[in-house]
C-alpha cells in the first residue's frame, strides 16, 4: 500500500474563494454543538444576525440559509419576482452567465447587457436599457458586484444612479458574494433591495452559509410574488429570526464561526480591511505589469480587490502551467472561466491574507513562469515588493520601533 507523499510548509491556496480559514474561526468552530431550540442558541443567533447588518452596512434584515451562494441567488429572484417577470442581466463573466441561467430556469424573461468580459456592468447600458422600457415591464435589474472570474469590480452607486436616472421602479438586485467583507458594500445608501453574499471568500469561513440583505421595497414585493419557493422563503425566516432562531435545523458550526468573523474584521475595522484588499490588490497588479502582462480587467476603474484575473500569452496554456505552479511549489491558483478557459489564470487575494502571504504567492507565479517557459520580464515580485514597503504605515513603524526601544 503506497503512502501518500507529505509536503512540507502550509498549503498556498490563491484561488478567490474558497479561502483558507484562520485558526480562530477554525477553533470557534470545534465547539459541541447546541440545542437549537435552546435559550444559548437564541443568543448566538441574535448576535451573528445583529452582527453581519454592520458588514452590508445596513439597518434591514440580512437573512442567513444553509446554502451556497446560488440559494441566496434563487431565494432573491423567487421572492420577489413572478413567472414571466422580465429581468435585466449584466453579462460580465462566468457567474453573471449562471445567474442569467437560473433566471430563466425560474420562469423569468431576460434582458441580457453584454459586456467584453474585461469590465463591470456599464451604468450608461444599463440606464439607456430603463429609459426605453416604457411600460416598467423590468422587474428587476441584476448586477454582480465583483466578478469572480475576470477581476472586475461593478460601480454600484453608478448602477443605482442610472436606475433613478430613469425614473424606473425596478429592484437592484447585487451579487456580493467574493466582495463583502473585501470591498466597499453599502446596501442602504446605494438603494439596493436584494444582496447576496456567501461564507467563503472574504468572509474567511468554510463553504455552506449565504447571506441576503432585504430592504422595505423587496419585502413589499414578496406580497405579490408568485414564483414557486418552500426551504427559501422569506417569511419563515423573517418570523423565526426576530428571536434569533431558526424555521429549520441551522449550521450550528458554521454560525460558531461567524460570530468569530464578524469579530475579528471589526477588530481589524471594516475600512481597514477594504483598505488591506486594495494595498495587496494594487501591489498584485504591478508585479502583473512588471511581467509584461496583462490583467482581464482592461479599466483601472473597475479593479477589483479581491482577485487579479492574468491572461497568459498567446500559445502558453492556463491550466498546464497552473499544474507546474501546484506540482512545484504547492500552490492553487484559480482557472479560467468559461470563454477565457486556457487563456487567463487568477490569482485570489481576499480573506485571511497579508503582505507576506501576497509576496510568497507572487514568487511561485514568478518561479512557475521561469519552470514552465513562459515569456515574462522579470522583477514582479520587486515591484510587488516595493510598492508593498512604499506604502507601509509609517505612523506604526515608528510606534512599533520605539516599542522596541523602550
Amino acid at each position: 500500500m503506497s503512502r501518500k507523499h507529505r509536503r512540507p510548509g502550509r498549503h498556498f491556496l490563491q484561488i478567490p474563494g474558497p479561502t483558507p480559514v484562520p485558526e480562530r474561526i477554525l477553533a470557534a468552530m470545534s465547539r459541541q454543538i447546541l440545542d437549537h431550540r435552546g435559550l444559548e442558541f437564541g443568543e448566538l443567533g441574535r448576535r451573528v444576525l445583529s452582527g453581519i447588518k454592520g458588514l452590508f452596512k445596513t439597518q434591514g434584515h440580512v437573512i442567513i440559509y444553509p446554502a451556497s451562494g446560488s440559494g441566496a441567488w434563487e431565494a432573491g429572484l423567487s421572492n420577489t419576482l413572478s413567472p414571466g417577470d422580465k429581468v435585466l442581466m449584466c453579462e460580465t463573466g462566468q457567474f453573471a452567465v449562471l445567474w442569467e441561467a437560473m433566471a430563466r430556469r425560474l420562469g423569468l424573461e431576460t434582458d441580457v447587457v453584454p459586456t467584453d468580459w474585461r469590465i463591470g456592468a456599464d451604468a450608461n447600458a444599463i440606464e439607456k436599457k430603463l429609459r426605453a422600457d416604457t411600460e416598467k415591464k423590468i422587474k428587476a435589474v441584476c448586477v454582480v458586484h465583483n466578478e469572480t472570474s475576470t477581476g472586475c469590480l461593478t460601480r454600484l452607486d453608478e448602477v443605482r444612479k442610472a436606475i433613478d436616472a430613469a425614473g424606473h421602479p425596478a429592484l437592484l438586485m447585487a451579487d456580493a458574494i467574493s466582495s463583502l467583507a473585501a470591498a466597499d458594500v453599502r446596501h442602504d445608501e446605494w438603494g439596493i433591495d436584494v444582496t447576496v453574499a456567501g461564507s467563503q471568500k472574504g468572509m474567511m469561513l468554510p463553504p455552506g452559509l449565504s447571506f441576503t440583505a432585504i430592504s422595505a421595497k423587496a419585502i413589499e414585493a414578496t406580497k405579490t410574488a408568485q414564483l414557486k419557493k418552500s426551504y427559501f422563503a422569506w417569511d419563515d425566516m423573517l418570523s423565526m429570526n426576530a428571536t434569533g432562531y431558526f424555521p429549520y435545523t441551522p449550521a450550528t458550526g458554521l454560525l460558531y464561526g461567524l460570530a468569530e468573523a464578524i469579530d475579528m474584521i471589526n477588530e481589524e475595522g471594516l475600512e481597514n480591511v477594504f483598505a488591506r484588499h486594495r494595498r495587496l490588490a494594487e501591489a498584485t497588479r504591478r508585479a502583473v505589469q512588471a511581467w509584461g502582462f496583462e490583467t482581464q480587467c482592461r479599466d483601472a476603474k473597475y479593479y477589483s480587490p479581491a482577485v487579479t484575473t492574468v491572461q497568459m500569452p498567446e500559445g502558453h496554456n492556463a491550466d498546464a502551467y497552473r499544474k507546474i505552479v501546484l506540482d512545484n511549489f504547492n500552490m492553487s491558483l484559480g482557472t479560467g472561466l468559461n470563454k477565457i478557459a486556457g487563456k487567463a489564470f487568477r490569482i485570489g487575494h481576499l480573506g485571511d491574507t497579508n503582505e507576506l502571504t501576497v509576496l510568497g504567492a507572487l514568487t511561485g507565479v514568478e518561479m512557475g513562469f521561469e519552470l514552465a517557459g513562459v515569456p515574462h520580464k522579470k522583477g514582479g515580485v520587486a515591484a510587488a515588493m516595493s510598492y508593498i514597503a512604499e506604502t507601509a504605515n509609517p505612523a506604526q513603524a515608528a510606534e512599533q520601533a520605539a516599542a522596541a526601544a523602550a
